[in-house]
C-alpha cells in the first residue's frame, strides 16, 4: 500500500463530466490498495471570475477580503468531487483551509506555508476515506483565510505530500508532461521522460507553466518524487526527481519564454554606497520580486541601472521607483513592458562549455538583439523585444536539436 497525492488543475475540474472522469481515476487508484489525497484547483475560469468581481467592487480590494472571496472556488470543487465519489461508493471527505491544518504567514494573496498539522487528514485516511483537499489556500495564525498565489494548488499538493510522507505526488494537468519547449510554438517539442529538480525549478521560474516554482522547491528540499501527467490521457508523464549521472550528458534540456516581464531603468544614478539599498529596499518590503539587474560602469560619479520585474507588479513598482529616484537624485526613470525573457536550461552546463556562444550566435543570425543577460550554473536567460519571442524559441529549439532524443548536446571546441 502506498500513499499518493493527486493534484488536478482547473481544466481537469472544469465541468461535472470531467470531475466524474477524475473520480474514476481516483477509484482505480484506491482499489489498487493505495491511500489517496486529492488536491483540487477551482473550476477553469472561476478564479478569474471572482477576481473580476473583486475589482468591480473595489479599485483596490482589501487583501484579507480578497482572499476570502477567491478561495471559495476551491471549496466548490472539493465539495462536488466528494459528492461524486460517494455516489460511486467510495467514502470521501472534503477539507478546506482550516480543516487541512495548513498554516501560513499573514501575507495575503502571496502567503507562504509555515507548517502542516495532519491529524485530521490522517484520521480520515485511517478510516478508509479519500481526502479531497482544497488547493491554493491556507490559514494564518490569526485564523484568517490566506491564498498562496497563482499556481498555489501545486504547492498545496507537494506540501501535503511532504507532511504526510507520501510515496508519490502526481500533478495532473492538460498536457502530458514537461516538454523541451511550448508545443504550441514548436510542434516538434519533445516530452521529457524525467527532469531534475534543479532543471524544473529553473524552467518553472523562467516561464514554464507546467509546475509552480514553490512546489518544485518543496519537492527538492524533501526529495518528493513528482510525476506530471495528463488528466485526459493514460500515457506516462514526466518524472521530476533527483539529478542522475545520465542527466549531465544533456547540456540543454529545454527552452522557456516569459512575456510577463517589464523593464525599469534609472539614468545618471549617483554612484555611492547605499544607493542600491535605498532603491531596492522598498520593493522588497512591498513583496515585489526583482529579477535581472544590470548596472553600468561608473562614469563621472554616475551610473545607469536597469532591472526587470513581473508585469503584475509593474505599476506599483514604477510609482515606488519614481519616488526613490527623486530621493537619490537620479536623472530619469524609463520603463518598457514590450519585452520577453528567453532561456535555455540544462544541468550539463555545469561541466561543459559552448552553450552561450551557440545561443547568442543562433539569435544573432535571425537579427534578434539581446538587451539583458543573466546566467546561473544551469541556465542562460536574455531579454529581447517581445515581438521576437516565438521566433527566438523556435530558433533555439532547432539550434540545440531538442526535437531529437539525444538533442541538447554541444560539441566541445
Amino acid at each position: 500500500m502506498a500513499l499518493i497525492v493527486q493534484k488536478f488543475g482547473g481544466t481537469s475540474v472544469a465541468t461535472i463530466e470531467r470531475m466524474r472522469r477524475i473520480a474514476q481515476r481516483v477509484c482505480r487508484t484506491k482499489k489498487e490498495g493505495n491511500d489517496i489525497v486529492v488536491v483540487l484547483s477551482a473550476m477553469a475560469g472561476e478564479t478569474d471570475r471572482l477576481i473580476s468581481l473583486a475589482k468591480e467592487a473595489s479599485d483596490m480590494p482589501d487583501a484579507r477580503e480578497y482572499d476570502v472571496l477567491v478561495s471559495t472556488g476551491e471549496q466548490v470543487s472539493v465539495a462536488l468531487l466528494s459528492m461524486i465519489l460517494k455516489d460511486m461508493g467510495v467514502e470521501a471527505r472534503s477539507f478546506i483551509s482550516h480543516q487541512m491544518g495548513l498554516f501560513t504567514d499573514s501575507s495575503h494573496t502571496r502567503a507562504r506555508i509555515m507548517k502542516v498539522e495532519t491529524g485530521k487528514i490522517k484520521g480520515a485516511l485511517s478510516n478508509g476515506a479519500v481526502v479531497v483537499a482544497a488547493g491554493f489556500q491556507g490559514i494564518s495564525s490569526d485564523m484568517d483565510i490566506t491564498t498562496l498565489g497563482r499556481g498555489g494548488s501545486d504547492t498545496t499538493a507537494v506540501a501535503l505530500a511532504t507532511a504526510l510522507g507520501a510515496d508519490l505526488c502526481e500533478i495532473y494537468t492538460d498536457v502530458e508532461g514537461v516538454y523541451t519547449t511550448d508545443p504550441n510554438i514548436c510542434p516538434d517539442a519533445r516530452k521529457l521522460k524525467k527532469i531534475s529538480y534543479d532543471e524544473m525549478l529553473e524552467m518553472a521560474s523562467l516561464g514554464s507553466k507546467v509546475l509552480q516554482t514553490r512546489s518544485v522547491e518543496l519537492a527538492k528540499k524533501y526529495s518528493i518524487p513528482v510525476m506530471v501527467r495528463s488528466t485526459f490521457s493514460e500515457n506516462n508523464g514526466t518524472l521530476v526527481t533527483k539529478e542522475g549521472k545520465d542527466m549531465e550528458s544533456v547540456m540543454v534540456s529545454g527552452v522557456t519564454y516569459d512575456r510577463n516581464e517589464a523593464k525599469i531603468s534609472l539614468t545618471r544614478v549617483p554612484d555611492r554606497p547605499g544607493i542600491a539599498s535605498r532603491l531596492f529596499g522598498p520593493l522588497a518590503e512591498a513583496n515585489i520580486n526583482v529579477d535581472m539587474i544590470i548596472q553600468n560602469i561608473s562614469h563621472e560619479g554616475y551610473t545607469d541601472m536597469t532591472f526587470t520585474i513581473s508585469k503584475e507588479d509593474f505599476k506599483k513598482a514604477l510609482d515606488m521607483v519614481e519616488e526613490s529616484a527623486r530621493d537619490i537624485g537620479a536623472e530619469d526613470v524609463l520603463a518598457d513592458t514590450d519585452i520577453a525573457k528567453i532561456s535555455v536550461v540544462g544541468t550539463g552546463m555545469r561541466s561543459h562549455s559552448g552553450v552561450a556562444s551557440k545561443m547568442f550566435d543562433a539569435l544573432a543570425k535571425e537579427g534578434i538583439n539581446v538587451i539583458m543577460i543573466s546566467t546561473s550554473e544551469i541556465k542562460i536567460s536574455c531579454i529581447i523585444d517581445s515581438k521576437y519571442t516565438e521566433l527566438a524559441v523556435r530558433v533555439l529549439h532547432e539550434a540545440f536539436e531538442l526535437n531529437k532524443e539525444n538533442g541538447g548536446t554541444v560539441k566541445e571546441p
